[in-house]
């Protein structure tokens, strides 16, 4: 563990579940973390579980009385890694097009760090061509995907756009932190 935080930001779909024991088993190494919420992953899983986590508070607007400067600013400042899981496809274009319309969106143009992105969506939805742009553009930007893989959808089909399984998502950030 070196100096710094890793920042998860948790995007609104069902697969934010999973997020929740990547930032166990994070903690759980030694690491501190923050976790950044968007609106609609509080629909699938609350801000109280990830704060028991991670003993901290859960960011969930750029404004806070905990974050003066701004969250975005504030969590930023000590990132040593962002992930964001799961990667909805409005995450992947509202960073892509450097739309600061939310805080994880903001707080992701602020970031300096690292970046890993753990895709989940629709199979249809991931085989647009619009969210393939934003990919591509996203990884022309530096930024590394996870996934995603191929499985059973909530949609309950299969297909892909399944996010990556936490020992996935862990792996790729151990190595990430390692270099």
């Amino acid at each position: 563990m070196s100096d710094g935080h890793i920042v998860v930001g948790v995007g609104g779909g069902i697969a934010a579940y999973k997020v929740a024991e990547v930032v166990s088993r994070l903690v759980q190494q030694g690491n501190p973390v923050r976790v950044v919420m968007t609106h609609s992953a509080q629909k699938f899983v609350g801000a109280a579980t990830f704060a028991a986590l991670t003993s901290h508070p859960v960011a969930t607007s750029s404004f806070s009385e905990a974050y003066p400067l701004g969250a975005h600013i504030e969590l930023a400042e000590r990132c040593r890694l962002l992930l964001i899981a799961p990667a909805t496809a409005r995450l992947l274009a509202s960073c892509a097009l450097g739309m600061a319309d939310t805080l994880l969106s903001t707080l992701y143009l602020h970031c300096q760090c690292p970046v890993l992105m753990a895709p989940a969506m629709s199979a249809p939805m991931w085989e647009k061509k619009a969210v393939q742009r934003n990919v591509a553009t996203l990884l022309d930007d530096g930024v590394q995907m996870i996934g995603p893989g191929e499985g059973w959808l909530s949609c309950r089909k299969l297909g892909k756009g399944r996010m990556a399984e936490p020992s996935e998502i862990l792996s790729v950030i151990s190595s990430t932190l390692a270099h």
